[in-house]
This record gives C-alpha cells, structure tokens and sequence, in this order.
C-alpha cells in the first residue's frame, strides 16, 4: 500500500520564477526506508513540507499529493498531527516548552489523551531514546544535538504512522548520530514504521535504505536501491556533484575503478580493499608531510578558564586551555553538551568565565570586538532584513562603505558562495544550506580576523562543502585564525590545522588530523576506519586513493 503518492508536483515560492519542485513523480510505500538527497536548494525540504499540510508553504502549486489513497488537502488536522511527524531542521523551530518532560506530553495533551496514557508513551519514549537523565532539564540549557533528539522524541510520543525528518542528524556528533540513525532503524524494521529522510550525510544511512531518491534543481534524477545507485552514479550527469556525498567505502572503490558490486559499508570497504590490495599490492605508505605549526601571533588564547551557567549549575569548562595563533584553523570536536558552543561563545565575548582569563590578540573580547566574526549554530539568528541582499548590505553600509562598493562586494562574496540566485529571497524561504551559506557570507564581509564557527557545514551538500574548505584556507592564507566547532570528522580531517576533543570541560588531544584520527576508534572518518588493514594513518578517502595512485605513478 502507497502511503504517499506524489504525482505531476510543480510548486513555486512568491515572486520566484524559477520552480523549487518541477514537475515530480514520487511514491512511499508503508514500511519503507526512503533516503532523500542531493545538493542543498534541490527541493528537499520544500517536497518534505508539502507532505505535512500544517507546515506547507505558501506559493503557487500544481499536481496531486495523495496520503493512503486520498488527497492530502482533505486530511483533517487531528489525523496528521497524530498519523505524519515531521522533525524539523532546526530544532529550535519545533520546541515550544520550557522543561524537557513538558515538551514531551505537549503533543499527546492537545490530542486529548488521558493522563495514565500520557506517562506511559513519554516513559516509553524516554528509555527507548535514552534522554531520561534530562527529563527535568529546562529544554534551553540543552545543545543543539540534546534538542534534535528531544524533538524526535517528542514525534514518537504521539505514534505516528509515518516519520519525515529534515537532515536530523547535522547537529549530532558521531556516536550520538549513530544512536540516532540506528533508532531510526530499529523503529523502520521492528515496528514497520515509514520513514522519509532528508539528509546530506549518507555515511550510516545509505546501506541501511530501501531506496535512494536523488534530487537535483528540483527534480527527481533517479530513485533506486542504494547498491543499484552506487553502481549506476558514474553515468549520471549529476555524478560530479553527487559522487562527493557518496559514502567513504563507494568513494574509494570509484577513485580506484573497482570492479564487482560497490561496497557500502565499512566493513564491506574493508573487504574490498583488502581483496583490492592482494591483486595490486602496495608500496611502503607515503610519508605523511610535516604539519608546519602556524608561527604568527597569538590570536586566541584560554588559561584556566572556568565557566557555568548558574551559581548552583555544574561547571561545563574546568580549567580549559587553548591556544590557536594566526594562519591557523583549530577543529573542536565533542559530544553533545560538552560545551563546544559554550567555550565558543566565551571566545566571542558573549559569555564571561568566572575564573580564569580569554585573551584575543593580547587583549580582553570585550576590547577586541570589532576583530571577531561568529557564525551560530542556528543561521536564522543573524537575519534582520527581508532579503538576503539587504541583510548583506546592511552589515557594509554600517561600516561606513559606499553603496557602490557594497553591492560589489556583495556581488563576489555571493559568487564565491554559490549564493546568486537566492540574494532576493527572503531569508527564512532559504534551504537550511542555504542560510549556512549566507549567514557565512554576511559573517565573512565583516572582514573578522578571528572566524568562530558553530557547525559551519550543517544543512550543506559535499559540494559546498568543498567551497566552505577552499575559502577557510584563503582567510587562513591572508593571516585569519580559525575556531571550527563541528561533528563532522571527514570535514575537520580535510580543512584544519589541528583538531582537539573537549572532554570533561577540558581541550584534550590536540594533534594534526592525521595523528588525531588515525589513534581514535569512534571520533574518526570512515576512510581511517576502512583503510587502517593497509595504511594506518590515513584518514581521507583521497589520502587512500593517492596511496595506489602514487605506486601506479611510479610504475
């Protein structure tokens, strides 16, 4: 039985000429796992949200969306409140109590349930999830992860038929997303529950799928079994762009033109290149090239800092330490509610430590503002203006530049971040990736010689991603330092200088990427893991395939 049936959708936002979903034919059967991707802007979320008639947005529609075989327009509000969940990109846009067990009864308190029902579903939800610990928390103390699985659990409460999630897993760390994801599949395989995702990260997701649906420009280019996808991508004109999402086992068998079925998984990539590497035997490992240590001034130093939130709170820094000088990108990595956007915000000026000191250049933050740049976890906090355009060209304005200037500075910061065909949109009608990218831009025109960025390359495909990289490196070449707080391990492994874990309140660990990942079993890149029966410290996919690719050379 077809749970949604999509058919001939076309829908356009307000005084958009060009179609955020043209002309798509799609179809969910019941108990099926269906992962939707593709670069950011494609029609994703917009497709997802005309699935949930409460969160459809506003513009010109053409087509038919059925649900269980009739049209979705005529589903009653109660019906789909209890029957389709949808978990948000943004966290922060779907809570709407203050403490953690409020927010979990809210939903079944306005389907009218009794109270003895109540208790049971969120108890059950609660140890399923694990989040019993922050049952009492105030939903405002938790970090964007802890709100991410607050939300999804605050869906399962109420039962729902069908799940739709909007990239879930961009605010999680690797192990929490893990949990998150095998939850998912738990609930996909025991309870027969239907699952539609949206997401950039295919790492966990792809081999775990019934069908891979891949969007482009707002259509559909292919709806496949994962294995049957990885096999046909390399015809596919999107290849280039898509290839990079792939995962790490898929990636390394395509860069060493692989024969026999595409491995997945990690352990399927461990085989393959272990079979691969007995057939075309490699040389001694490449010398890993020496990380020069960044020898300008010090640009942003912590001693002994201490910070909690309340006089009776427990303390989320003990005693940190951090240094990182100019030219230098410094990657933090952490699980959920370590304090990575604490500490973040500390550096910003934001937050005060009660003990300890934060010197930026020598010199306190709150002296030294007009220096730093922050990028917030949450993009739609910087957005004051109704487009993106004048939202850009107020920050150049207030900073004494003629209009003239400003729109040209707009116009090549908005070119190098692919952000053209967005600048007179209004901000919240973006993509999710789409307000990374301009909330970077209007971060980046400020010119900051300290660039603070709270999970940067959430909601952004591995194109983009690749943009966000070169871009670091050129701030980083004219002298910028760089706090990167991310969960994402492959992105760190390729862009920063140094990564470092905090733990326990503490920055520990700091090392080059290659010592850093290349010793971790859990905080690492898929390709360390799969490529560890050969050379140990590689930790990049193109690292892998240079080793094979250096030996052929020399041949």
């Amino acid at each position: 039985m077809e749970v949604f049936s999509v058919k001939d959708l076309t829908f356009s936002y307000p005084g958009q000429n060009i179609p955020a979903i043209s002309h798509v034919d799609f179809s969910v059967s019941q108990g099926e796992f269906v992962v939707l991707c593709g670069p950011s802007g494609c029609g994703k979320t917009t497709l997802m949200r005309l699935m949930k008639p409460e969160l459809a947005p506003f513009g010109a529609l053409s087509g038919e969306i059925d649900y269980i075989g009739r049209p979705i327009s005529g589903l009653s509000g109660r019906q789909s409140a209890e029957e389709i969940g949808f978990v948000l990109q943004n966290p922060e846009s779907q809570l709407v109590a203050d403490k953690v067990w409020r927010e979990l009864s809210f939903g079944l308190e306005n389907l009218g349930q009794n109270n003895a029902s109540i208790l049971r579903r969120v108890a059950e939800v609660a140890g399923f999830l694990g989040i019993g610990e922050w049952f009492h928390r105030d939903c405002a103390d938790l970090s964007g992860g802890q709100k991410q699985l607050l939300s999804l659990a605050s869906i399962l409460a109420m039962n729902p038929k069908v799940l739709l999630l909007d990239e879930p897993v961009g605010q999680l760390d690797p192990v929490g997303a893990r949990e998150f994801l095998n939850a998912l599949f738990q609930l996909n395989r025991e309870l027969g529950l239907t699952v539609v995702i949206a997401e950039h990260r295919l790492e966990d997701l792809f081999a775990e799928a019934d069908r891979i649906v891949l969007m482009h420009e707002g259509r559909i280019v292919c709806a496949l079994p994962p294995r049957k996808l990885g096999d046909a991508l390399p015809a596919l004109p999107q290849a280039k762009r898509t290839l990079p999402s792939m995962p790490s086992a898929s990636r390394i068998w395509h860069g060493l033109d692989g024969t026999g079925a595409c491995p997945l998984t990690v352990r399927e990539g461990r085989a393959w290149l272990g079979r691969y590497a007995c057939e075309h035997p490699p040389g001694e490992p490449a010398k890993a090239p020496e990380a020069k240590a960044a020898s300008g001034h010090m640009a942003v130093s912590l001693r002994e800092t201490w910070f909690r939130y309340d006089q009776k709170a427990p303390d989320i820094l003990k005693g940190a330490r951090l240094d990182i000088r100019q030219g230098e990108i410094f990657a933090l990595l952490g699980e959920n509610g370590s304090g990575k956007t604490t500490l973040l915000r500390i550096v910003s000026g934001h937050l005060r430590p009660y003990r300890g000191s934060v010197r930026l250049f020598g010199k306190k933050p709150e002296r030294y503002q007009n220096g730093v740049a922050l990028l917030p976890q949450d993009p739609q906090t910087v957005f004051l203006q109704s487009t993106v355009r004048e939202d850009l060209l107020e920050v150049l304005l207030a900073r004494g530049i003629s209009r003239g200037d400003a729109l040209r500075q707009i116009g090549a910061r908005s070119e190098e971040l692919e952000l053209y065909g967005v600048m007179d949109r209004h901000p919240y009608d973006l993509s999710g990736g789409e307000q990374q990218r301009a909330a970077l831009c209007k971060a980046l025109l400020l010119e900051p010689e300290i660039l603070l960025l709270d999970e940067p390359t959430k909601g952004i495909d591995a194109a983009a991603k690749e943009i966000l990289r070169s871009i670091l490196h050129k701030r980083k070449d004219r002298g910028v330092a760089v706090l990167l707080v991310t969960h994402d391990v492959e992105f760190a492994a390729v862009t920063a200088d140094r990564c470092a874990m905090l733990f326990d309140g503490a920055v520990i660990g700091a090392a080059a990427p290659r010592e850093f990942f290349s010793e971790n079993a859990f905080y690492t890149t898929a390709a360390s893991r799969i490529s560890r029966i050969c050379f140990p410290d590689t930790v990049t996919v193109e690292q892998v395939i240079r080793q094979w690719k250096r030996e052929e050379a020399q041949k």
